[in-house]
């Protein structure tokens, strides 16, 4: 079972608590060890430290249930910022839609 939640354009301070609770929502509509977790990033532009506390915690509760959760076509910018925060081994990377070559 795939389950999608798509983060706003900037994921930050002021949109985490919604994007928290749209993310949790879809995860617990997700049985404890089958199917994952989809974030669609493909309209993401910033995500900030607010942002990705937001995405480490739904990570923690999603691993937590053993379902791996899914960053679905982050721009080169935010794979980018991932691997400076050396966060990429936390989540799958689904590059469908991005913008690499």
């Amino acid at each position: 079972m795939e389950r999608i939640v798509t983060a706003p354009e900037v994921l930050g301070l002021d949109e985490r608590e919604a994007f928290r609770q749209a993310a949790l929502t879809e995860l617990a509509a997700v049985a404890t060890g089958r199917g994952r977790l989809v974030v669609d990033l493909c309209g993401t532009r910033s995500i900030d430290s607010a942002g990705l506390g937001t995405l480490l915690l739904v990570q923690r509760y999603a691993a937590e249930r053993q379902i791996p959760v899914v960053l679905r076509s982050p721009t080169s910018e935010v794979r980018f910022l991932l691997m400076v925060t050396r966060l990429d081994s936390l989540f799958e990377l689904d590059p469908l839609g991005t913008d690499a070559p």
